[in-house]
């Protein structure tokens, strides 16, 4: 039998949650013979492994120790976005004077009931990464329970030993806070318990102004906390696009955000029920924020521990994880990895498709013959703040240091019509392209869905088409959609140089 789980609070969708992603009646299977593959995790990364060499005639078991569905269906994309919607209706509805609408601006919603409507979608959702879907629907041995390698060929779940020809590591990875002096007995929140709220904070203090930490931080001040954004650099987002990240962090403060830049934390103690965060600013000096909740918003670790890499010759290192080569295999021949216990991409998205390459190379690749590469994955990703920032390919940085010369493009959302009649005009698009050719390398865009327009460049920069091409598109009016046309215009008149310009004057002069 599996080991119970509770989640809280133990209402009946978390209960609902456990039944389907870690049933406490769980019965592991018998096994019987030798696996085609067994998969260590049952997150994104293991759960479409799994999948996919089942649906192709392979043996396979699962092993979860936990929570099937791993961080995006419990503690990561499935429930943030919930709680980012809920925050963006109850801003939506104090805006709504602006459409029409009477609103009342010191409405700050019912952060019990944005919360509990989280944990009815996360708990809907789970169906579809449920151990008995797994099981029944597709046909693979879920086994729940801790597992560790134990020699060559054989991983133990429990008291059981499972023989398998490959194996592939999906165990994902865990938020780790900061060494900060008094934080862990002062108490904090990460994205793992960050969820089992149920009352409104009145003052957070989020730590790193990462996609987390942003994210979260604007649905909380929206649904009525007061919100301070704890960075050391001197902006948020710090790994995208400068302009892009500066559009986003505006917004923030307008709606209430405190952003305390550059400063280091130099303690945190407990004085009651507040925490009280000791700050040295070297342009501002020593200043103490008390709040009631701390949010540690940056910081991962993979789950290497416990496992027995080491018997069986898989190198890790605690802080980057387990190594793999461009195929995702392992210092041991006959064990591949996948999602964040290994590369650098750490999305949902990205433990997907590189699931669907370790598969194949694991189980079909003759050696050169019909291998994958990660390094061939065109990865683009989004942060789920009002507006969204989405990118894909390279950043101008990226470009300088790889010498790659670019020109590059730039429009505002707001020359979209559509962006302007939604009121959702702070925004941008820019795109690289190879200097003095249309071949896009990166974009990146700021808008309501950014992440929804970012999927054409990759397909464009995944299939080599131009920017010049995007000109021949004809958009539904009024799209946001359009300035994507734009900045295609913006390129294709580059291509009007004065000569061009003067043979067309003589052709259109002679027509006459």
């Amino acid at each position: 039998m599996a080991e119970p789980i509770l989640i809280e609070p133990r209402d009946e969708w978390n209960e609902q949650l456990v039944a389907n992603v870690h049933p406490a009646d769980w019965t592991n299977p018998t096994p019987d013979g030798r696996y085609n593959l067994v998969v260590l995790g049952a997150g994104t990364g293991g759960l479409i492994t799994a999948l996919i060499a089942s649906s192709l005639g392979a043996k396979v078991a699962l092993i979860e120790r936990h929570l099937m569905g791993g961080d995006c269906l419990n503690v990561g994309c499935v429930p943030s976005k919930a709680v980012i919607r809920g925050a963006q209706i109850v801003h939506e509805a104090r805006e709504a004077s602006q459409f029409g609408m009477p609103a009342g601006p010191e409405d700050l919603g019912d952060f019990e009931e944005v919360m509990r409507r989280m944990r009815e979608i996360r708990a809907r959702i789970s169906h579809e990464d449920s151990a008995e879907r797994y099981s029944e629907e597709f046909g693979i041995d879920i086994y729940l329970g801790e597992a560790a390698f134990e020699g060559e060929g054989k991983v133990s779940v429990g008291d059981q030993v499972l023989e398998y020809s490959k194996a592939v590591i999906a165990t994902g990875a865990r938020a780790v806070a900061p060494p900060i002096e008094g934080l862990a007995a002062a108490g904090y929140l990460d994205n793992e318990t960050v969820f089992s709220l149920t009352e409104r904070p009145k003052r957070v203090a989020v730590i790193g102004a990462g996609p987390i930490g942003c994210e979260l931080a604007q649905s909380f001040q929206r649904l009525g906390s007061e919100v301070h954004i704890l960075e050391r650099m001197d902006q948020i987002l710090t790994r995208e696009d400068p302009d892009a990240a500066k559009i986003v962090q505006d917004v923030l403060v307008r709606e209430g955000v405190e952003m305390i830049f550059e400063c280091a934390i130099e303690r945190v103690e407990r004085r009651g029920e507040e925490r009280v965060i000791h700050l040295s600013c070297p342009k501002k000096g020593t200043r103490e924020l008390v709040v009631d909740e701390i949010l540690v918003g940056a910081g991962r670790a993979p789950n290497v521990e416990g496992m027995g890499l080491e018997s069986v010759g898989v190198s890790f290192d605690k802080q980057k994880g387990v190594q793999v080569d461009d195929s995702l295999r392992t210092t041991n021949k006959r064990i591949w990895a996948v999602g964040d216990v290994c590369m650098q991409w750490k999305f949902t998205h990205a433990a997907d498709a590189a699931a669907k390459i370790a598969v194949q190379n694991a189980l079909f690749a003759v050696g050169p013959i019909g291998r994958k590469k990660l390094s061939d994955l065109v990865m683009p990703w989004c942060t789920y703040t009002e507006p969204e920032i989405a990118h894909v390919g390279l950043y101008e940085r990226d470009a300088a240091e790889k010498n790659v010369p670019i020109d590059s493009y730039q429009v505002s959302i707001a020359e979209s019509n559509r962006a302007v009649t939604d009121g959702q005009e702070e925004g941008l698009i820019k795109v690289h392209v190879k200097k003095g050719t249309d071949e896009i390398v990166g974009a990146t865009v700021v808008a309501a869905h950014a992440g929804d327009l970012v999927t054409q460049f990759t397909m464009a920069i995944q299939n080599g088409i131009g920017l010049g091409s995007f000109t021949n598109i004809i958009y539904p009016y009024p799209t946001q959609g359009e300035a994507i046309k734009r900045a295609a215009g913006a390129y294709t008149r580059t291509r009007l140089t004065p000569t061009v310009k003067r043979l067309f004057e003589r052709w259109l002069s002679w027509q006459r």
